[in-house]
C-alpha cells in the first residue's frame, strides 16, 4: 500500500490499491487493528474512484456534436 492520499491519486492508481486493499480483507489474514484500518483506507480509495468517474462522465456530457453526430468541440462544465 501507498502512502500517498487518494485525492493525490488517479483514478487507476485509486483503483489498483483499492483491489489490492480488498484482497487482503478477503484473505482475512491481517489483525483486526490493521483490518479496520485497511477499511478506512480501502473506502477512501472508493470515494476517488467515484469521484474520478463522475468527472469523466461530466466531461463525456459536455462534448458538443453537430448535426451530423460528430463532436465539434466541449460545452464549459460547471462545478468541476
Amino acid at each position: 500500500m501507498t502512502e500517498t492520499p487518494p485525492s493525490e491519486m488517479t483514478f487507476e492508481q485509486a483503483m489498483k490499491e483499492l483491489e489490492q486493499v480488498v484482497g487482503r480483507l478477503e484473505r482475512g489474514d491481517v489483525a483486526l487493528d490493521e483490518s479496520i484500518t485497511l477499511y478506512e483506507r480501502g473506502a477512501k480509495l472508493k470515494k476517488r474512484c467515484e469521484e474520478k468517474l463522475k468527472e469523466a462522465e461530466e466531461k463525456v456530457a459536455a462534448i458538443t456534436l453537430d448535426a451530423d453526430g460528430q463532436p465539434t468541440g466541449t460545452t464549459p462544465v460547471t462545478g468541476l
